[in-house]
């Protein structure tokens, strides 16, 4: 099976760095009926940046409002999943590599015999990465 990628739309939050405040985050979006595609944590400065993919943007917004948080995005990303294989992520970097292409950060993951991925780009490089790696 070939590798999915696709632009997705992320946001993100800056919350204070401490014990607790992911979960906090995370079950306001469980309470509120928010599904996820993918979420990942970390720090930045004295504070940390949760970012979000949520399956519907506009049910995210509306429960980030309700939660009371400064929201920054859509900002585009990309989400790759697939089969696993010996140097999946290493193709996929090594094309963006090819062509130029600074990957701001990625997180990886394999589980099951799949792997999952989200890459991000400067702005500028968004339209490029998606044509170079075919995403939908």
């Amino acid at each position: 099976m070939a590798d999915t990628i696709r632009q997705v739309d992320y946001f993100y939050v800056q919350v204070p760095h401490k014990a607790g405040e992911g979960a906090r985050a995370l079950r306001a979006l469980k309470d509120a009926g928010v599904n996820l595609l993918a979420f990942t944590g970390f720090p930045s400065g004295r504070r940390a940046q949760l970012d979000f993919i949520p399956v519907d943007a506009a049910a995210f917004k509306k429960a980030a409002k309700a939660a009371g948080w400064k929201l920054t995005g859509p900002k585009r990303a990309f989400l790759i999943s697939g089969d696993d294989r010996v140097g999946a992520i290493a193709d996929i970097i090594g094309q963006l590599a090819d062509a130029k292409i600074n990957v701001i950060a990625v997180d990886a993951v394999g589980a099951d015999g799949r792997f999952g991925a989200i890459l991000w780009v400067e702005p500028r490089n968004v339209k490029k990465t998606a044509q170079i790696l075919g995403a939908q």
